[in-house]
């Protein structure tokens, strides 16, 4: 009787991750090439702005806040061709009012040029499965505000919802990415955006920071 032979299954490739670099100079593009040369899963293009409306492959856009260029004007365009896309702003010493805006006019993050390289992939990382990234002394500036007027920013009234969406939300304060709170719940990633969307529409907010901020501040929570 013939002894049997283990057969090695090879470890799942991740999917792909296409990243364009907008309007960046070469050096800027050669810099983010051998920041994430260690990252397969990263594919990264140089793009100008026109070329993304018929990029439908990219996943996600590297913009950089450089002189000479209106960063919101730049990013209303990449959203009108593209409003699914995902924009993360990169940039030297940008303050605090200039990324909350950023991330209110749809970004879904801001790294600073002098992060690591382990910071840049997390970001991507986090960005890519649906969370926002944002540096804390600016999450921390946003809770302080909203936490002192709430009612300039949230609309009166209370919100109700349903026993999914609190669980939900529940994981989404907890920092947990829309992929984290499907495998928890035993639900589809794509019915957790749905969620999630359908939160930020009974709360009035355009962004899953804002959405956070709100169940925080409005203890719709429960303090873990």
């Amino acid at each position: 009787m013939k002894s049997g032979t283990a057969v090695k299954t090879a470890p799942a490739k991740k999917a792909l991750i296409r990243i364009a670099v907008v309007e960046s100079d070469p050096l800027r593009f050669v810099g983010f090439r051998a920041l994430f040369d260690s990252e397969p899963d990263f594919e990264l293009v140089s793009a100008a702005l026109p070329d993304i409306s018929v990029m439908q492959d990219i996943d996600l856009v590297l913009l950089g806040n450089r002189s000479g260029q209106n960063l919101f004007d730049v990013m209303a365009s990449l959203k009108a061709a593209r409003p699914d896309l995902k924009i993360i702003v990169t940039g030297a010493g940008m303050d605090e009012e200039t990324i909350l805006k950023a991330i209110a006019s749809g970004s879904k993050g801001y790294v600073d040029e002098a992060a690591s390289a382990a910071e840049f992939v997390q970001a991507i990382r986090v960005v890519h499965q649906g969370s926002v990234w944002a540096p804390r002394r600016v999450l921390s500036m946003f809770i302080e505000r909203v936490s002192s007027a709430p009612g300039r920013i949230f609309p009166a009234g209370r919100v109700t919802f349903t026993d999914r969406e609190k669980e939900v939300l529940e994981m989404l304060v907890a920092g947990r990415s829309n992929k984290e709170i499907g495998a928890a719940l035993g639900i589809e990633e794509r019915t957790v955006k749905a969620h999630v969307a359908k939160l930020m529409r009974k709360v009035g907010v355009q962004n899953r920071i804002a959405l956070s901020v709100h169940a925080i501040t409005h203890s719709l929570v429960t303090a873990k």
